[in-house]
């Protein structure tokens, strides 16, 4: 292959010299040969630079819109078989009225059906997402960006069929198990960071990485409007063939439009055991660029992923708490405020993504994510105390940089490993993400009852003090940098 096809099927991203000196394709035994352009070219040739955020966005709303429908759904069905017919109050219920047992019994199983469908395909996708995040390294990002989106489609239809022939709900745990199989949400996810990682450079990557960010909410809160008031209008059938489309829409855009970002290894095996061994090297040897800072850089890593473990946790069991939070007394909201609640702290995610763009002028990105976390536990602190809908939506206003946090970890996760292990570096992060959200929701679940006698906002006030776990490791590790690299200069 001369000069010429080779630079074609490389993607236009800029790179640091030490990226580019790094990159898997100077890793490669000089005896193998190099891939034709049909393995890295969509078959479609946009005239325009694409990304993957519309893979993201699109992915992000099939999943966002099928969440609550689907426990709804539940809800419904399990009322059906069981002979309930109350229905769900929005205004504040009378505390002189007993809880209707029945009704009891329906939460009770529709909770534990939830928690066995998130189980289940939280306990595949451990297994199948760092294979698919390390195999991705070698076959390229567009297939891990493809299949699982797939998956999602495949599931839909699964709960299509329940729906239509009216079987039992145990198939809803069949279609998340098969949906696991391809990689489920997390996949995407660890393929579109990775992606991202591969395409910029050491300096944007962090405001990249928000971008992504900011799709996941902005997706979420538009499949939050669409979805209650669809399925309110025409029942659960219709909204979950929209979830078929956009998933497969997702796929689409990534095979027709999406530019390959690593050079891809045709002989490259998804099932194999080196890829669950790249994970073990990966977090025991703190990856390929650990030589060069020694048992320091791989301490860096472990405690980065802590401090990504403690900040989604505590975001995944507070935003449970929220509804619960604000439907009882003294709020007492309707489904109009919970709405405009969830609105507004989806915008969040926009406000917090012009704060980091504006803030990275003269602060470093540990800096970004310190001022991101106070933001936050100012307005958990607020939340904790609120008694009034001005109060709640002072509680919002300020958490307005709660998600310049994330998007510091995960980039600087990023550049602790090298271009070869972004896929399982991202993988890994995605199986902790969805980690997080089994821990928050099982932790402040049990924590909101129990503390009701005596502080209804205990949960959000705990939350706050957890936050300052991670600030206080996210400031002591710039510190420490700041300290080496001044050593270095003077040494030099």
């Amino acid at each position: 292959m001369d000069e010429l096809d080779t630079a074609a099927i490389l993607p236009d991203v800029a790179s640091t010299d030490e990226e580019t000196n790094g990159s898997r394709g100077h890793k490669e035994e000089a005896d193998v040969p190099l891939p034709t352009t049909r393995f890295v070219r969509p078959p479609w040739r946009c005239c325009r630079p694409v990304s993957v955020e519309p893979v993201l966005f699109l992915s992000m709303f099939s999943m966002a819109l099928q969440a609550p429908l689907a426990t709804q759904y539940l809800w419904d069905r399990i009322s059906e078989d069981l002979g309930y017919n109350g229905s769900e109050r929005s205004e504040c219920s009378n505390g002189s009225v007993p809880p209707d047992p029945l009704q009891m019994e329906v939460q009770t199983m529709t909770a534990h059906w939830n928690l066995y469908i998130n189980l289940g395909g939280f306990s595949v996708g451990l297994l199948v997402v760092p294979l698919l995040g390390s195999w991705s390294d070698l076959a390229g990002r567009r297939p891990v960006l493809i299949i699982p989106n797939l998956g999602l489609a495949l599931q839909a239809l699964v709960y299509l069929a329940v729906m239509y022939l009216k079987l039992p709900v145990v198939y809803f745990l069949v279609g998340k198990l098969l949906s696991g199989l391809s990689g489920d949400f997390n996949a995407i996810l660890a393929a579109c960071f990775a992606y991202v990682a591969d395409t910029s450079d050491r300096r944007s990557r962090t405001f990249r990485v928000a971008i992504l960010e900011a799709c996941l909410g902005l997706s979420g809160m538009l499949a939050s409007i669409i979805g209650g008031q669809w399925q309110k209008a025409q029942g659960y059938i219709n909204p979950f063939w929209l979830v078929v489309a956009t998933s497969l829409a997702s796929a689409l855009y990534a095979y027709l439009f999406v530019r390959e970002s690593v050079l891809p290894d045709p002989s490259a095996k998804l099932l194999t055991s080196r890829h669950h061994k790249a994970v073990w090297h990966l977090f025991s040897t703190g990856g390929s660029t650990s030589e060069a800072g020694g048992r320091f850089h791989r301490y860096k890593l472990w405690l980065y992923v802590l401090c990504f473990f403690i900040v989604m946790t505590v975001h995944m069991g507070c935003r449970d708490m929220y509804v619960l939070y604000v439907l009882s007394s003294p709020l007492c909201w309707g489904p109009a405020l919970i709405g405009y609640g969830s609105a507004a702290q989806n915008l969040d995610y926009l406000s917090s993504l012009l704060g980091l763009k504006i803030m990275q002028r003269c602060l470093e990105d540990s800096w970004v994510a310190v001022a991101g976390l106070a933001s936050n536990i100012i307005g958990l602190v607020v939340f904790s105390v609120a008694d009034t809908t001005q109060l709640m939506f002072t509680g919002y206003g300020l958490c307005f940089l709660f998600m310049a946090v994330t998007p510091v970890l995960r980039s600087k996760l990023s550049k602790l490993v090298g271009p070869s292990e972004q896929g399982v570096l991202f993988a890994c992060v995605a199986c902790v993400q969805s980690l997080c959200y089994l821990v928050g929701s099982g932790l402040f679940s049990s924590i909101y009852p129990a503390t009701l006698h005596f502080m209804k906002g205990f949960p959000f006030l705990l939350a706050a003090i957890i936050l300052f776990i991670p600030a206080g490791i996210i400031g002591t590790l710039q510190c420490l940098d700041q300290r080496r690299e001044h050593r270095d200069s003077t040494t030099c």
